[in-house]
Parts: C-alpha cells; sequence; structure tokens
C-alpha cells in the first residue's frame, strides 16, 4: 500500500508516524504550540530525527469549542510557517491539517504533500474538487457539526456502523471527484464522548473492510487523562498504550505529540507481531 506525496512514494505496508506541528496559540495540549520560528524549526527536526514520515500543521485550532479563525488568519498563520519549514527541511512530506479549500490549495502551492481534513470535505464543497486537482493524498476523519458544536452532537444509532457507513459515503464521494489517495482518520474525541472513544478504539479492526489506511489520533487527548484523573501534559504513558491497541487492531499511521515514543510502540508491536 503506497501513497504518492508530490512523486515520493511512501510504504504504509509498515506502520508510520505522523509529528503535529500546531501553529497556534490555543491547542488543547500547551506542549505542542509553536509559535517562533526557532521553535517550529527545532520541534521538525527533533521529529524528523526521531523518525516522522510525515509532519502535519495546523493553524486553526480543532479542540472541542475552539474559537474560529477567519480564512486569511488561518494563511497569515500557516504559509510564512511552512515556507520556512520546505526551506530547512526540503525532502520532509509536510500535512496540513485544514476543511478550507483555498487553504488546502495555497499550502500545496508553497510545498505541503497531504490534505488532512477534519471535515471529510463537509465543511467546504470545493474541498474534495480542489484535493483532486492538487492530485495529494487526503485524509478524511469523521466529525459530526464543526468544533465549536461537536461536543453536543455525540448521539448515533450504532458508533461504529454509523462511521463505517459515513465513510462508504465519503470515499465514494472521493473517488467520483479523482482523489486516488486516501486514508480515513475515526476521528478520536470529534463528536463523540469518552465511552464511545474506547467503543470505537475496541472495534478499529473493523475499519479494514475499507481496505484504506487507518490513521489514529489519540495522542494526549481527553479520553485519556479525563480516564486517568490527569492532564494533558501527564498523557504520554496513556498515549502510547492506547497508540499500541490501535496498531495491534490495524492502525497504519500514529499522529501523535511525541515521535520518539510512537516510534517505540511501531518498533515493539512489530517484534510482537513475529510471534504471532
Amino acid at each position: 500500500m503506497f501513497i504518492n506525496c508530490r512523486g515520493n512514494l511512501i510504504d504504509l505496508s509498515e506502520p508510520k508516524v505522523m509529528g503535529i506541528i500546531n501553529i497556534t496559540p490555543d491547542s488543547f495540549f500547551e506542549g505542542s504550540r509553536k509559535q517562533t520560528d526557532t521553535e517550529i524549526l527545532s520541534s521538525a527536526e527533533k521529529m524528523l530525527k526521531e523518525g516522522a514520515s510525515f509532519l502535519d500543521l495546523g493553524a486553526y485550532s480543532s479542540r472541542p469549542g475552539a474559537q474560529d479563525i477567519s480564512e486569511e488568519d488561518e494563511l497569515d498563520r500557516l504559509i510564512p510557517k511552512l515556507k520556512l519549514l520546505v526551506q530547512h527541511f526540503p525532502e520532509a512530506v509536510f500535512s496540513v491539517d485544514t476543511f478550507r479549500s483555498r487553504v488546502a490549495r495555497e499550502a500545496v502551492v508553497h510545498g505541503a504533500a497531504i490534505i488532512n481534513d477534519i471535515s471529510a470535505g463537509n465543511l467546504d464543497s470545493e474541498m474534495l474538487k480542489t484535493v483532486a486537482s492538487l492530485q495529494v493524498p487526503y485524509i478524511m476523519m469523521h466529525m459530526k457539526g464543526t468544533p465549536q458544536t461537536m461536543k453536543d452532537l455525540n448521539q448515533y444509532e450504532d458508533l461504529t456502523a454509523d462511521i463505517l457507513f459515513y465513510f462508504s459515503e465519503k470515499i465514494s464521494a472521493a473517488r467520483k471527484a479523482g482523489i486516488n489517495d486516501l486514508i480515513i482518520d475515526p476521528g478520536f474525541g470529534f463528536a463523540k464522548n469518552i465511552a464511545q472513544n474506547f467503543e470505537l478504539l475496541s472495534k478499529l479492526e473493523l475499519f479494514d473492510n475499507l481496505e484504506l489506511p487507518i490513521l489514529a489520533g489519540l495522542s494526549r487527548k481527553s479520553l485519556i487523562w479525563k480516564t486517568l484523573k490527569s492532564t494533558p501534559e501527564n498523557a504520554l504513558n496513556g498515549t502510547s498504550v492506547l497508540n499500541t491497541i490501535a496498531l495491534q487492531k490495524g492502525a497504519t499511521i500514529l499522529r501523535v505529540h511525541d515521535v520518539k515514543e510512537a516510534m517505540e510502540c511501531i518498533k515493539l508491536t512489530a517484534q510482537l507481531n513475529n510471534y504471532v
């Protein structure tokens, strides 16, 4: 299973790590917020040295209840930092976390290789057509509503069946638009309460039926630290536990704040699989 990132074929037959770089002032994990050029370059260098295959840049905070910002503000935050990173790390593969088609287009023009859309096109009717025209891999996440409203939209007839049906429709629409490389993200923490997040993780292997790479974004999220009565800052150990479970259930990409520890999860899980 390969994805084409600006002519670079990346093999996803073995799990990969996507490092998170938030260029936002209000992301839920304070340690992930990078504002200055020095902080951003240092974080990127560290993640790449530790084994990240992708770096995911976000200029719009999608945490529950996050403040909405304009398209112009998102671009003003994103593009200068993306250009800086591409200049310093020309061989790196950059993903951009956005639900806006104009931001996606500008990001790819300036060096991004993947678009990571929390709404799978629901928040911008031009997104699928735009990604198809750009011919870049597209990460489609499951979410209901917006970051501002999703917390109250966690009602499902059958959680896993509903999300699988959602993806079947989204995959069909993406293929019809002409997108070649698709990755699905079940959306841990998005329009799902803690119990639903654990239910979703427990059934993650069912998403293999979609025959696409699966991205798991569990890193330091509230399902971990609220369950442990802790904080995002103290949720690294819990993240490693759930990342390991996600790998055992078929996750292809781990999207994380802590690359070294995620790489260790992959290496140890691969070693275990030699004896299964």
